[in-house]
């Protein structure tokens, strides 16, 4: 009995070996299989993708406000320029809201949907896409040889203009009315050899508003003081003598030029600066204009068609006639 039960005993024993045995290969197999590496690799990297945007602490990204260290450097200087202090520990915590504040409330317009056909968004959405384009003209530095060869062509915009140095006597159309342009030269007969500060040339005209005398301006502020048809007359004019009548838009005047400083193109040298700014500017245009052009092939504008030629509207029903209602009844 006793060597029948271990027999039997034995049976299972040994079974459970030979599969154990031929499970082990498959497993080895299994284990240097390529396509289960990948797959394991695939797992690890959804789980690693899920937790990252379920964020800091268990909350979403999209849920989170993250301001940088950059942010509150920022809100610091900004407060130190505008008191010229340090915010205080209460003061910089309410900065933070109101940053925390504006980004929920941006957050939020945009979740409902506000920022859709509104015209200032959409401007200043179309304003920031053309400064990215201009920054791009913006990130190359132009050398020397570089600003001179486009000074070179367009040396002309850096034209200074003439300037001029006169002395006026003014003839008030308010005070003399029709007479002001024949006292004017009725006068300029007394002092033509007069030198520019004479007395009698002073006692023979009108207070003017503003200055006797001007000193080296340019026609632009000329113009803008006494109309551009003075500035006209004023550049004909030869220096070292009293001359006029000339009309300006307060009246008439006698001019004594006392010097005129020819306008001319500088040396490169001189203007380098404000070339550089010009170079930039120029180099700013053109590659928005670039960039939009390539932006707008992108595009086909619909346009409503234009009505046919020689349609004719179909005018609405005639207006009803009122008709007089009878002694003592409403109307029809």
């Amino acid at each position: 009995m006793n060597e029948v039960s271990v027999v039997v005993e034995a049976q299972p024993a040994t079974e459970s070996l030979r599969r154990r045995q031929s499970f082990l290969p498959r497993l080895e197999h299994w284990v240097r299989e390529p396509l289960l590496h990948f797959l394991l690799l695939g797992v690890v990297l959804f789980a690693a993708y899920a937790y990252m945007q379920r964020g800091r602490g268990g909350v979403e990204s999209s849920k989170q406000i993250a301001l940088s260290l950059d942010d509150l450097r920022t809100m610091d200087m900004y407060f130190e320029s505008q008191w010229h202090r340090q915010p205080t520990p209460a003061e910089f915590q309410a900065m933070v809201e109101d940053k925390v504040r504006e980004e929920v409330l941006y957050r939020e317009a945009l979740a409902m949907g506000l920022d859709k056909d509104d015209t200032i968004v959409k401007r200043r959405m179309a304003q920031k896409m053309q400064f990215l384009a201009e920054d791009v003209a913006a990130a190359h530095e132009p050398s020397t040889a570089e600003l001179k060869a486009w000074f070179e062509k367009n040396s002309n915009k850096f034209a200074l203009p003439s300037r001029y140095s006169f002395r006026h006597l003014y003839f008030s159309p308010d005070k003399r009315g029709k007479n002001a342009q024949d006292d004017a030269a009725e006068a300029l007969a007394k002092i033509s050899s007069q030198p520019e500060d004479s007395k009698l040339a002073a006692s023979l005209a009108d207070q003017f508003m503003f200055q006797d005398y001007y000193g080296d301006r340019a026609p632009d502020a000329l113009a803008k003081e006494f109309g551009p048809q003075f500035v006209v007359a004023l550049e004909k004019l030869k220096p070292g003598s009293w001359q006029g009548p000339i009309e300006s838009g307060y009246g008439w005047h006698l001019v004594y030029v006392d010097t005129v400083i020819p306008g001319r193109i500088p040396a490169f040298e001189e203007m380098e600066p404000d070339v550089r700014t010009a170079w930039l500017g120029e180099q700013k245009k053109q590659a928005w204009q670039k960039a939009y052009t390539e932006m707008r092939a992108k595009y086909t504008v619909l346009l409503p068609a234009p009505p046919e030629k020689g349609a004719v509207q179909t005018p609405g029903p005639p207006p009803k006639k009122q008709v007089p209602a009878p002694s003592g009844e409403g109307p029809l």
